[in-house]
């Protein structure tokens, strides 16, 4: 029964306010991402005008920090948009993860959510979202989605306008990092994500030397490969 009323709008309502309802703990650190890579932008001389538009069209704080001063030193194009596809390659990971919930929606709107994945709202979802009955969790996660894009782009944008006017002992990276620290260890709980995560975390750091973040994908493909192979080790019989 739960299933057949999951269908109607009050039940994808429900499920919408839920996602919001989940994402709330992480609107500070979310904020002090968005001011972070907002300030960063605003003290590079980007330009203010196409800062903004930056931040808009890419929402991704990381992939704006590693483009940011190729497209100050203006390098050529295909070497930014490299990098900022190596950087954001996490995504294709976290899509593969989200098609058994949203592949079947229409093409308009999977193109939507795609634009909305974000590092918290992936993790909160993989969490809680089996919570939720499946027929609902496409609007659980848009819940969450548009709960984690608005107070982005509410950091964002007042790092723009209020650059140089945040003291540096704020610290408000840092507390960005604690966040995600905090939403990460909980899914560190089985051997194949811990294998995964340490292995990407150690050769990340052996590898940062590496030119054009080379590392950060050799480092991303390598946890994956040992993700799978204790996922394999462990059902061995």
């Amino acid at each position: 029964m739960a299933d057949e009323g999951s269908t109607e709008p009050g039940g994808a309502r429900a499920a919408f306010r839920a996602g919001v309802r989940d994402m709330v703990p992480t609107f500070a650190a979310t904020v002090a991402w968005g001011l972070v890579t907002g300030v960063a932008m605003a003290q590079s001389g980007f330009g203010l005008g196409r800062s903004y538009a930056l931040s808009t069209i890419a929402y991704a704080g990381s992939a704006q920090l590693a483009a940011l001063p190729l497209l100050v030193a203006h390098a050529p194009v295909w070497v930014t948009v490299l990098t900022a596809l190596m950087v954001n390659l996490r995504f294709t990971i976290y899509s593969a993860a989200l098609q058994p919930t949203l592949g079947a929606l229409p093409l308009r709107r999977r193109c939507w959510l795609a634009y909305l994945i974000g590092d918290m709202t992936f993790v909160i979802f993989m969490r809680s979202g089996h919570t939720q009955p499946p027929a609902l969790r496409p609007a659980y996660f848009t819940g969450l989605a548009v709960a984690n894009f608005l107070p982005w782009h509410v950091g964002s944008y007042a790092g723009l306008l209020a650059a140089g006017r945040i003291p540096p002992e704020w610290g408000l990276d840092f507390a960005g990092m604690l966040a995600l620290v905090a939403l990460l260890v909980p899914m560190l709980a089985n051997r194949p994500a811990l294998a995964g995560c340490a292995t990407a975390g150690a050769l990340g750091i052996a590898f940062d030397p590496l030119p054009a973040r080379v590392g950060l994908v050799l480092a991303t493909l390598a946890g994956i490969g040992a993700a799978l192979a204790a996922e394999r080790l462990r059902r061995r019989p």
